[in-house]
Protein backbone atom coordinates (compact mmCIF):
# COMPACT_ATOMS: atom_id res chain seq x y z
CA UNK A 1 0.00 0.00 0.00
CA UNK A 2 1.36 3.46 -0.86
CA UNK A 3 2.19 5.69 2.09
CA UNK A 4 3.80 9.10 2.15
CA UNK A 5 5.03 11.64 4.63
CA UNK A 6 4.25 15.23 3.80
CA UNK A 7 4.95 18.76 4.94
CA UNK A 8 1.75 20.81 4.83
CA UNK A 9 2.14 24.62 4.79
CA UNK A 10 0.12 26.42 7.47
CA UNK A 11 0.11 30.03 8.67
CA UNK A 12 2.34 28.89 11.56
CA UNK A 13 4.84 26.75 9.66
CA UNK A 14 5.01 23.26 8.18
CA UNK A 15 2.82 20.51 9.62
CA UNK A 16 4.26 17.05 9.16
CA UNK A 17 1.72 14.38 8.23
CA UNK A 18 1.37 10.73 7.26
CA UNK A 19 -0.94 9.49 4.51
CA UNK A 20 -1.99 6.01 3.41
CA UNK A 21 -4.09 5.17 0.37
CA UNK A 22 -4.83 2.27 -1.99
CA UNK A 23 -3.32 1.85 -5.42
CA UNK A 24 -5.15 3.53 -8.26
CA UNK A 25 -7.85 5.97 -7.42
CA UNK A 26 -8.99 8.56 -6.92
CA UNK A 27 -10.41 7.71 -3.48
CA UNK A 28 -12.65 9.44 -0.93
CA UNK A 29 -10.61 11.26 1.70
CA UNK A 30 -10.57 10.87 5.48
CA UNK A 31 -8.84 13.36 7.77
CA UNK A 32 -7.86 11.48 10.93
CA UNK A 33 -7.00 13.46 14.07
CA UNK A 34 -4.96 11.54 16.69
CA UNK A 35 -5.49 11.39 20.42
CA UNK A 36 -3.41 13.46 22.84
CA UNK A 37 -0.42 11.11 22.57
CA UNK A 38 -0.08 12.32 18.98
CA UNK A 39 0.76 10.54 15.71
CA UNK A 40 2.70 7.33 16.28
CA UNK A 41 2.92 3.79 14.90
CA UNK A 42 -0.48 2.65 16.19
CA UNK A 43 -2.20 5.58 14.43
CA UNK A 44 -0.29 4.93 11.22
CA UNK A 45 -1.38 1.28 11.39
CA UNK A 46 -5.00 2.36 11.86
CA UNK A 47 -4.66 4.68 8.85
CA UNK A 48 -3.40 1.77 6.75
CA UNK A 49 -6.29 -0.39 7.89
CA UNK A 50 -8.76 2.32 6.92
CA UNK A 51 -6.98 2.80 3.59
CA UNK A 52 -7.38 -0.94 2.98
CA UNK A 53 -11.10 -0.20 2.81
CA UNK A 54 -10.70 2.24 -0.07
CA UNK A 55 -9.92 5.62 1.51
CA UNK A 56 -7.12 8.17 1.29
CA UNK A 57 -6.30 8.75 4.97
CA UNK A 58 -4.34 11.75 6.24
CA UNK A 59 -2.96 11.76 9.80
CA UNK A 60 -1.60 15.23 10.62
CA UNK A 61 0.64 16.14 13.51
CA UNK A 62 -1.34 18.89 15.24
CA UNK A 63 1.59 19.46 17.61
CA UNK A 64 3.95 20.39 14.75
CA UNK A 65 4.53 23.79 16.37
CA UNK A 66 6.43 21.87 19.06
CA UNK A 67 8.20 19.11 17.11
CA UNK A 68 7.71 16.54 14.38
CA UNK A 69 6.01 13.22 15.08
CA UNK A 70 6.35 11.18 17.15
CA UNK A 71 6.09 14.22 19.40
CA UNK A 72 6.55 12.50 22.75
CA UNK A 73 8.97 9.87 23.99
CA UNK A 74 6.37 7.18 24.54
CA UNK A 75 6.89 3.66 25.84
CA UNK A 76 6.07 0.85 23.45
CA UNK A 77 3.00 0.12 25.60
CA UNK A 78 1.44 2.92 27.66
CA UNK A 79 0.29 1.79 31.10
CA UNK A 80 -1.75 3.56 33.75
CA UNK A 81 1.50 4.11 35.66
CA UNK A 82 3.02 5.91 32.67
CA UNK A 83 0.19 8.39 32.26
CA UNK A 84 0.84 10.96 35.05
CA UNK A 85 4.36 11.78 33.88
CA UNK A 86 3.36 11.74 30.22
CA UNK A 87 0.41 14.04 30.73
CA UNK A 88 2.62 16.48 32.59
CA UNK A 89 4.37 16.94 29.25
CA UNK A 90 1.33 16.55 27.01
CA UNK A 91 -1.26 18.81 28.65
CA UNK A 92 0.55 22.13 28.02
CA UNK A 93 0.55 21.32 24.30
CA UNK A 94 -3.12 20.30 24.39
CA UNK A 95 -4.04 23.53 26.17
CA UNK A 96 -2.01 25.58 23.68
CA UNK A 97 -3.90 24.03 20.76
CA UNK A 98 -6.70 26.58 20.76
CA UNK A 99 -9.84 26.62 18.63
CA UNK A 100 -8.20 29.31 16.51
CA UNK A 101 -5.18 27.09 15.84
CA UNK A 102 -7.47 24.15 15.11
CA UNK A 103 -9.34 26.06 12.42
CA UNK A 104 -6.19 27.45 10.82
CA UNK A 105 -4.77 23.96 10.60
CA UNK A 106 -8.03 22.43 9.38
CA UNK A 107 -8.07 24.80 6.42
CA UNK A 108 -4.54 23.69 5.52
CA UNK A 109 -5.25 19.97 5.96
CA UNK A 110 -8.44 20.08 3.87
CA UNK A 111 -6.62 22.12 1.23
CA UNK A 112 -3.85 19.53 1.08
CA UNK A 113 -6.38 16.74 0.56
CA UNK A 114 -8.07 18.69 -2.20
CA UNK A 115 -4.75 19.03 -4.03
CA UNK A 116 -3.84 15.32 -4.08
CA UNK A 117 -4.39 13.51 -7.39
CA UNK A 118 -5.24 10.31 -5.47
CA UNK A 119 -8.14 12.07 -3.71
CA UNK A 120 -11.55 12.05 -5.32
CA UNK A 121 -13.15 15.49 -5.63
CA UNK A 122 -16.08 16.04 -3.30
CA UNK A 123 -16.85 15.86 0.39
CA UNK A 124 -14.54 14.25 2.93
CA UNK A 125 -14.91 12.62 6.34
CA UNK A 126 -13.21 13.85 9.50
CA UNK A 127 -12.64 11.52 12.43
CA UNK A 128 -10.84 11.84 15.73
CA UNK A 129 -9.88 10.09 18.92
CA UNK A 130 -9.87 11.67 22.40
CA UNK A 131 -8.85 15.31 21.82
CA UNK A 132 -8.97 14.51 18.11
CA UNK A 133 -12.73 14.13 18.34
CA UNK A 134 -12.95 17.76 19.45
CA UNK A 135 -10.78 18.81 16.51
CA UNK A 136 -12.93 16.73 14.17
CA UNK A 137 -16.12 18.37 15.38
CA UNK A 138 -14.61 21.86 15.07
CA UNK A 139 -13.44 21.05 11.53
CA UNK A 140 -16.83 19.68 10.48
CA UNK A 141 -18.81 22.62 11.86
CA UNK A 142 -16.44 25.14 10.26
CA UNK A 143 -16.59 23.44 6.84
CA UNK A 144 -20.16 22.23 6.32
CA UNK A 145 -19.78 22.28 2.55
CA UNK A 146 -16.71 20.02 2.62
CA UNK A 147 -17.35 17.52 5.42
CA UNK A 148 -19.99 14.83 4.88
CA UNK A 149 -19.23 12.67 7.92
CA UNK A 150 -17.70 13.22 11.34
CA UNK A 151 -16.89 10.56 13.93
CA UNK A 152 -15.41 10.85 17.39
CA UNK A 153 -14.32 7.96 19.59
CA UNK A 154 -13.74 8.22 23.35
CA UNK A 155 -14.02 11.98 22.76
CA UNK A 156 -12.58 14.82 24.76
CA UNK A 157 -14.73 17.65 26.06
CA UNK A 158 -17.42 18.25 23.43
CA UNK A 159 -19.77 19.96 25.89
CA UNK A 160 -18.35 22.69 28.12
CA UNK A 161 -19.43 26.04 29.54
CA UNK A 162 -17.06 27.92 27.23
CA UNK A 163 -18.57 30.22 24.60
CA UNK A 164 -16.69 28.28 21.90
CA UNK A 165 -17.61 24.83 23.19
CA UNK A 166 -17.82 22.41 20.25
CA UNK A 167 -21.47 21.66 20.90
CA UNK A 168 -22.32 25.36 20.49
CA UNK A 169 -21.07 25.22 16.89
CA UNK A 170 -23.41 22.38 15.90
CA UNK A 171 -26.03 24.70 14.32
CA UNK A 172 -23.55 25.01 11.40
CA UNK A 173 -23.16 21.24 11.04
CA UNK A 174 -24.43 19.33 8.00
CA UNK A 175 -22.36 16.13 8.31
CA UNK A 176 -23.63 12.77 9.51
CA UNK A 177 -22.24 12.04 12.98
CA UNK A 178 -21.26 9.07 15.08
CA UNK A 179 -19.93 9.38 18.62
CA UNK A 180 -18.56 6.21 20.21
CA UNK A 181 -18.24 6.72 23.94
CA UNK A 182 -16.53 4.81 26.71
CA UNK A 183 -18.75 4.33 29.71
CA UNK A 184 -17.51 7.40 31.61
CA UNK A 185 -16.63 9.76 28.73
CA UNK A 186 -19.69 12.02 29.05
CA UNK A 187 -22.26 12.61 31.76
CA UNK A 188 -25.90 11.84 30.99
CA UNK A 189 -26.53 15.59 31.07
CA UNK A 190 -23.80 16.25 28.48
CA UNK A 191 -25.14 13.49 26.24
CA UNK A 192 -28.60 15.01 26.45
CA UNK A 193 -27.28 18.48 25.68
CA UNK A 194 -25.28 17.47 22.63
CA UNK A 195 -28.11 15.26 21.37
CA UNK A 196 -30.52 18.18 21.60
CA UNK A 197 -28.05 20.28 19.61
CA UNK A 198 -27.86 17.61 16.90
CA UNK A 199 -31.66 17.37 16.82
CA UNK A 200 -32.01 21.13 16.49
CA UNK A 201 -29.50 21.16 13.62
CA UNK A 202 -31.47 18.46 11.84
CA UNK A 203 -28.47 16.23 11.20
CA UNK A 204 -28.36 12.45 11.35
CA UNK A 205 -26.37 11.19 14.30
CA UNK A 206 -25.78 8.33 16.68
CA UNK A 207 -24.32 8.67 20.16
CA UNK A 208 -23.49 5.25 21.55
CA UNK A 209 -21.88 4.08 24.77
CA UNK A 210 -19.68 1.06 24.04
CA UNK A 211 -20.25 -1.36 26.93
CA UNK A 212 -17.37 -2.35 29.15
CA UNK A 213 -14.95 0.21 27.73
CA UNK A 214 -12.76 2.88 29.29
CA UNK A 215 -11.39 6.06 27.74
CA UNK A 216 -8.90 5.20 25.01
CA UNK A 217 -10.41 1.83 24.10
CA UNK A 218 -9.36 1.97 20.41
CA UNK A 219 -5.65 2.45 21.10
CA UNK A 220 -3.83 -0.88 20.93
CA UNK A 221 -0.63 0.55 22.43
CA UNK A 222 -2.31 1.39 25.77
CA UNK A 223 -3.79 -0.48 28.73
CA UNK A 224 -7.15 1.06 27.82
CA UNK A 225 -7.44 -1.01 24.63
CA UNK A 226 -10.55 -3.15 24.40
CA UNK A 227 -10.73 -5.59 21.46
CA UNK A 228 -14.52 -5.71 21.40
CA UNK A 229 -14.80 -1.93 21.66
CA UNK A 230 -12.22 -1.49 18.91
CA UNK A 231 -14.09 -3.89 16.64
CA UNK A 232 -17.36 -2.07 17.28
CA UNK A 233 -15.60 1.21 16.45
CA UNK A 234 -14.44 -0.18 13.08
CA UNK A 235 -17.93 -1.44 12.29
CA UNK A 236 -19.58 1.88 13.11
CA UNK A 237 -16.90 3.90 11.32
CA UNK A 238 -16.94 1.90 8.11
CA UNK A 239 -20.73 1.97 8.01
CA UNK A 240 -20.71 5.76 8.41
CA UNK A 241 -18.09 6.23 5.68
CA UNK A 242 -19.83 3.81 3.37
CA UNK A 243 -23.14 5.64 3.68
CA UNK A 244 -21.70 9.12 3.17
CA UNK A 245 -18.63 8.89 0.90
CA UNK A 246 -19.14 5.87 -1.37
Amino acid sequence: MPTITAQIPTPDGQADAFAAFPEGGPHPAVLLYPDAFGPRPVLWKMARELADNGYYVLVPNVFYRHRAAPVFDLPEHITAEDRPALFGEIMPLVQAHTAERTLLDAEAFLGFLGDQPEVRPGPVAVIGYCMGAVLAMRTATAHPGKVAAVAGFHPGALVTDAPDSPHRQIPSLTAQVHLGLAENDMTPEAITEISQAFDAAGVGYSCEIYPGTVHGFTMADTDAFDPAGSQRHWERLLALLGSTLT
